[in-house]
């Protein structure tokens, strides 16, 4: 498969995971994660990065970010501000020893940061996108003067401070100033003034603005992280899960909100008997859990045998399409929408690098979070669904309306083909949940698209972004842009005529 490095063994996936179901017992918690060294047939191929142990450094110490109550046996609960010594590293939970306790156990690396390094500090947030420094200054409690310090995305080793402004004409902004560095390793904004410290810097503009848009007031509000998924829970007894409230149904199965272990908030996708080939979703199943990115939704765990059950994080806002239709989202403007849009092209960027196809990219299968946060869910599962209404493609049941001609066609389905369903997507967005091609049925849309016909720019639709979406449904699969390239559009849709950095008054 090419997922990651993966030692060979001797017997398939499917045969390797049947017979860890066989081995459950009627206390056991989960069953371990069978991606981790599985071979897996090279359908699609990635590399992904893992989290190795540290070489030579067996017991670093690390700071808490947040407070971390544990809710398993072996796991070590901790209190922001906390010292912890890491006994070991490994994946996404870390062996280690609170310093103020002497208690050990098992710690999610996310709440933590190594001691004496930027990341301990509340101004600090690594590895975010100026993009991603706007989502998060411009959420809800956040203040003129909120700011945060990342990493330059241009210069590597670099920095660059963003703080949220307020504009008349414009409202709620955020302005990003280069860090630069000196030789001798002190900071400055202005060659007026260096410092020899982030900090030192920090507390300056604190003091004044000295020619920022602001003086900096309080560092950006930073959500607690969804904490890392247990440790090997992959496959999971059914009685583990509770159904707790029903969010929707569709032709192949339910959502619920539900809980898994009496502790943690999940979402469950329960797939109707029938609906695909269990041995045929466990191993496309392997694959969707190591796609890892902050705009798909994560794959937690399965129930194997029929009917099956999909774990996955719980999206508080529910799908995209009912959120435009009957949510919040009804209310949204247009640079709203069109961060959304931006953020689903990230996922499929992503998806683009992994060489992987989702073959069913629509506002019913993004899912969205608190503050506008989207995230594609159900890629690569279309490609199991044995429904004959669906697998003739233009049965009832296939989504003939999102679907590019090559594909509904012929049964060509690539990266290229999401490109033109990003763009049926892109007039569900504009119009707030329409179904498209209004007063058409499927059979009309597929006569109409092959003889040329393409979708009119939807009310109050920019021409700029209406001409995105042509570009999105050229017959020539080829001639369709990438989604990086995508992305990079709507990200700096609003921006492209303006500078991205501010040189600042009198700097």
């Amino acid at each position: 498969m090419g997922c990651a490095k993966s030692k060979d063994a001797t017997d398939s996936p499917e045969k390797s995971l049947k017979n860890e179901s066989v081995r459950k017992s009627q206390n056991a918690l989960y069953v371990k994660d069978p991606t981790s060294n599985s071979r897996l047939k090279n359908r699609n191929s990635f590399n992904l990065h893992i989290i190795s142990p540290s070489e030579g450094n067996e017991e670093a110490s690390v700071i808490a970010l947040y407070d971390y109550e544990g809710i398993h046996d072996g796991d070590l609960s901790f209190k922001k501000g906390d010292k912890l010594k890491i006994i070991q590293e490994s994946g996404e939970w870390w062996n280690a020893r609170n310093l103020g306790t002497g208690e050990e156990g098992f710690i999610p690396s996310n709440y933590v940061a190594k001691d004496n390094t930027l990341e301990t500090q509340d101004w600090f947030f690594k590895g975010v996108s100026r993009k991603d420094a706007e989502r998060h200054l411009l959420a809800s409690g956040n203040k003129q003067g909120s700011y945060m310090i990342r990493d330059s995305e241009t210069t590597k080793g670099s920095y660059s401070l963003s703080v949220r402004d307020h504009d008349p004409s414009m409202g709620d902004t955020v302005k990003h100033y280069k860090i630069r560095t000196l030789d001798n390793g002190g900071f400055y904004i202005s060659p007026r003034i260096t410092f020899t410290s982030l900090e030192e810097l920090v507390n300056h503009y604190k003091k004044q603005g000295d020619g920022l848009c602001q003086k900096l007031t309080t560092s950006c509000i930073s959500q607690k992280p969804q904490k890392p998924w247990e440790k090997d829970a992959w496959e999971i007894p059914r009685e583990s899960l509770k159904l707790d409230k029903k969010l929707g149904a569709g032709q192949f199965g339910e959502v619920w909100m539900g809980t898994w272990n009496g502790t943690t908030k999940v979402a469950v996708k329960t797939l109707k008997p029938g609906t695909m080939s269990p041995e045929a979703f466990l191993e496309e199943a392997q694959i969707m859990k190591r796609l890892r990115h902050d705009k798909l939704v994560q794959l937690y765990a399965v129930v194997s045998e029929e009917p099956i059950y999909i774990v996955t994080e719980f999206m508080s806002q529910g799908s995209l399409l009912e959120f435009l239709k009957d949510g919040d989202g009804r209310i949204l403007k247009l640079p709203q929408l069109v961060d959304m849009a931006a953020q689903i092209a990230a996922g499929m960027a992503y998806i683009e690098r992994m060489n992987y196809i989702h073959r069913d990219l629509r506002a019913a299968n993004i899912l969205v979070a608190e503050n506008l946060v989207c995230k594609i869910a159900d890629f690569g599962l279309a490609r199991l669904i044995e429904d004959n209404e669906y697998t003739a493609r233009q049965g009832a049941k296939f989504p003939i309306k999102w679907t590019a001609p090559e594909a509904a066609l012929y049964g060509k389905f690539t990266i290229k083909s999401d490109v033109w369903s990003f763009g049926i997507l892109l007039t569900e967005l504009v119009t707030k949940g329409r179904v498209p091609y209004p007063g058409m049925n499927n059979r009309e849309v597929l006569e109409q698209v092959e003889r040329g016909y393409r979708m009119p720019s939807p009310h109050g639709c920019p021409g700029s972004l209406h001409d995105l979406m042509i570009q999105c449904w050229k017959k020539d699969p080829e001639d369709r842009p990438t989604f990086e390239y995508l992305q990079s559009f709507l990200e700096d849709y609003f921006t492209a005529t303006e500078p991205q950095y501010q040189p600042g008054e009198n700097l």
